[in-house]
């Protein structure tokens, strides 16, 4: 007898061959069995997606082409799982396979059945897991993180932890962890963290607690072989802990009953490639849909799970969310004093106050230490001819190159093209050719220039220069080199640490007491309406990198200060930022936002075209436009006219968008569903021509 299979396979993005293909069997393999298919000339994994149907011969069916090999020595992937992909490729518009496939570790593509059947006879340990008794009995709970412990374990649904940075979010979710696998022997828990840099010290803290082989990571920075074994850890329930980024919310964990997202604001947890999914928002999708409990942690929670957090009031019924705050800091001194620098009032051209550089070098003189951020990598953002006005533009995208003195190039942050750096402007000959702004290659420069006479304190005979240390994505590109500059910021060999926002996330460092934002004025009056917010989550974030360790401070006598130089010191996110008020900031942005009609009051999408020609681009989009009036429902979605991208041209392509809104998520999402057919018959007309591809983006994180 043969059977007729639905198989998820990662087709084209653009074939609209449709979320599923059928296939001949002559077993009836199980929902969630990987396959071997033929796919055109190629072979390739596939997913059985439905249960089995009969082929009686009867059927045009008998012209469908065979399945290959089954990997059935794996187990088939579970329904939540399957649940999970299917609710992702239906919200984010994709297919079902390009999201099931893209979940599944790389490797798996490439074993056969007899390499698969290998790889699962390796040694995996499974049975009870609970905390190391020396690291339970150490560490004493807080007043507050006694309280949030015991509100999640009385209750069930999602907890939006607010707590300060330094209040012990992460003590409680060891705890939440340690709760969980002592009282189920099968449970399983996903903690999530928003960027790789993150994972390390992560990883050290739940191994040391609970023992290596508990414990498995999944990120993208792994080699394939490491991926497939967490995967496999994870999806036979021998890992009962799984740690990653964004990607690990696709993990198979057939025991999963408690999901965490550390600082959940962060947009990383938003794919910016290929299927743009919110990892944050699957991990709530996907606690409900498994009866798991899901922890959102954050200082400044993102506006929307701030408000899906409100108590009910009045008719308001509240949000979906369970609020819970830790606004103490513990071992740790006061939230920094936050101190404004007006550069209006400083000499034209100075890059650091007199004040700041008077407290930088007043913590050298201590042995502190401190951090100074500018959101910037690069020694200057573009390199310019006083004589005829060329500037180091990137002849492939619409921005300019950015020059890098470490090794004399200009290199393009979109494309990635570099060229060595001119001997003389190219356009006039003026050998005078001059960097125009600062980035952080250019700032660590000044500072060493400005304290180039001063030595830090010690006991060596020979007295030492300060040492000032720069981290950013430039810095740290070699294997390993992220960890040895942490390791020499956290023994203390560095003086004044500069970096991007890489500095800013997560890092416990125990001897910074002052933390600078040089120039953060530009996300005040920005056209994206999230600017604000994610500058002041930021800036909050930086200045909890400041003051951590109490008992450092009160024996160097020193107090915990942010600094900030702006020219706007009225703004009132500065009024908010120096009382560490993020309530009062979330209350006027979403005053702000409820005014203008946006999120979380509307639901938008984004309407993407990548052409030859701007023109193609845009005309494209306004045909999409014209061909949604006719679509039920369109009257009660908004779509606003095509325009260019902020950066509109990377590598040649010229890059177009349409903003889509609706005050209902149900309306927008119908709209969206009907529009890709006519999406994709568009292709193949006129106004389709010269069009590279098309995507749409569902809750865009930046416009």
């Amino acid at each position: 007898m043969a059977w007729r299979l639905d198989i998820a396979v990662q087709t084209p993005a653009h074939a609209a061959l449709g979320d599923l293909l059928s296939y001949a069997s002559a077993a009836p393999l199980a929902p969630g069995t990987l396959v071997r298919v033929p796919l055109g000339r190629r072979e390739v994994l596939g997913v059985v997606w439905n249960e089995p149907g009969a082929l009686d011969g009867a059927e045009p069916d008998m012209a469908l082409k065979p399945v290959g090999a089954a990997l059935d020595a794996l187990a088939p992937l579970g329904g939540a799982w399957r649940d999970l992909v299917a609710f992702a490729a239906r919200y984010y518009q994709r297919s079902i396979g390009e999201i099931a496939l893209a979940a599944l570790p790389p490797q798996l593509r490439d074993l056969s059945t007899t390499q698969l059947a290998r790889r699962l006879k390796r040694k995996t340990t499974t049975g009870p897991v609970t905390e190391t008794a020396e690291a339970a009995n150490l560490i004493a709970l807080s007043p507050e993180q006694t309280a949030t412990l015991a509100r999640i374990e009385a209750e069930t649904g999602t907890f939006l932890l607010v707590g300060s940075t330094g209040s012990g979010k992460t003590e409680v979710y060891l705890r939440c962890v340690a709760d969980l696998l002592a009282g189920d022997a099968g449970a399983q828990a996903l903690v999530m963290v928003p960027e790789i840099n993150l994972t390390p010290q992560l990883e050290a803290r739940f191994k040391a607690r609970f023992g290596d082989d508990a414990v498995v990571s999944l990120h993208s920075g792994m080699t394939n072989p490491q991926r497939l074994a967490s995967w496999l850890a994870a999806h036979s329930g021998a890992a009962r802990i799984v740690l990653g980024t964004r990607m690990a919310v696709f993990a198979s964990m057939p025991g999963l009953k408690l999901i965490v997202v550390d600082e959940e604001h962060d947009p990383s947890y938003k794919q910016q490639e290929g299927a743009r999914y919110s990892a944050r928002d699957l991990a709530v999708w996907r606690g409900q849909r498994e009866g798991a409990k899901v922890i959102l942690g954050s200082a400044t929670p993102s506006l929307e799970s701030w408000h899906q957090s409100r108590p009910a009031e009045g008719e308001d019924p509240g949000g979906r969310y369970v609020r819970l705050a830790m606004p103490s800091r513990i071992g740790a001194g006061e939230l920094p004093a936050v101190r404004l620098v007006d550069m209006n009032l400083q000499p034209p051209k100075t890059v650091l106050s007199g004040a700041l550089l008077d407290a930088i070098g007043q913590r050298i003189a201590r042995g502190e230490q401190s951090m100074v951020f500018l959101n910037r990598r690069g020694y200057a953002p573009v390199l310019a001819c006083a004589d005829c006005g060329w500037k180091s533009e990137c002849p492939h995208c619409s921005a300019y190159r950015v020059f890098h003195k470490i090794d004399r190039t200009l290199r393009c942050h979109h494309c990635g093209f570099t060229e060595r750096v001119p001997r003389a402007c190219p356009s006039c000959g003026n050998p005078d050719i001059a960097p125009v702004g600062r980035g952080t290659e250019r700032l660590e420069e000044h500072l060493a220039e400005l304290f180039a006479g001063v030595t830090r304190p010690g006991g060596s005979a020979a007295p030492e220069p300060v040492r000032i240390a720069r981290i950013d994505a430039d810095s740290t590109k070699k294997q390993g080199a992220l960890e040895s500059q942490l390791a020499a910021v956290h023994s203390g060999e560095v003086d004044v640490l500069v970096g991007t926002q890489m500095i800013a996330k997560g890092h416990d460092f125990r001897r910074i007491t002052l933390v600078a934002a040089v120039n953060p004025d530009g996300a005040l009056f920005s056209s994206d309406f999230r600017a604000p917010e994610r500058l002041f989550s930021l800036l909050m974030q930086s200045a909890g990198r400041a003051g951590r360790d109490a008992a450092y401070l009160a024996a160097q006598g020193a107090t915990a200060e942010m600094w900030i130089q702006t020219h706007h010191a009225q703004h009132p996110l500065f009024a908010a930022l120096r009382k560490h008020d993020y309530a009062a900031f979330a209350r006027q942005q979403l005053e702000e936002r409820a005014a203008a009609g946006m999120p979380p009051f509307a639901f938008q999408a984004l309407l993407r075209a990548d052409a030859r020609t701007q023109e193609a681009a845009q005309a494209f989009l306004n045909a999409a436009s014209g061909a949604a009036d006719a679509l039920e429902g369109a009257d009660r979605v908004v779509r606003y006219p095509a325009v260019p991208l902020a950066i509109q041209r990377v590598a040649n392509v010229e890059r177009a968008q349409m903003l889509i809104e609706s005050p209902s998520r149900a309306a927008l999402q119908r709209l969206l569903a009907a529009w890709q057919p006519l999406l994709h018959a568009l292709r193949r007309t006129p106004e389709g021509k010269g069009v590279i591809r098309w995507l749409i983006d569902v809750d865009p994180h930046s416009i």
